[in-house]
């Protein structure tokens, strides 16, 4: 997940907008990282944990569902769509 954090913080620092993928059990560390590189506003999207017992089938559904938050992320400003009491994105309504 840290290298995940690093590309993401590398593609920012491009002004290419970028947004972190990581399995719900990371929440916490992706936060605490992000802070560490300096970046707290970092965007974010945590998807079910686990994933790696997963089908393919399971992962192309949670791919599908999760889309359109990650699309809300990338859109928007970093930290701007972080819920703060979850430090997950939100997607516009």
């Amino acid at each position: 997940m840290s290298c995940g954090l690093h590309d993401v913080v590398s593609f920012e620092g491009l002004g290419r907008p970028a947004v972190l993928v990581a399995s719900s059990v990371f929440r916490e560390v992706a936060a605490v990282e992000a802070q560490n590189l300096g970046q707290p506003a970092l965007r974010r999207v945590f998807v079910p944990h686990p994933i790696q017992d997963r089908t393919d089938d399971e992962m192309r559904e949670m791919a599908t569902a999760t889309a359109e938050e990650i699309l809300a992320a990338l859109s928007s400003e970093p930290g701007s769509a972080l819920d703060p009491s979850t430090d997950e994105v939100t997607s516009p309504r």
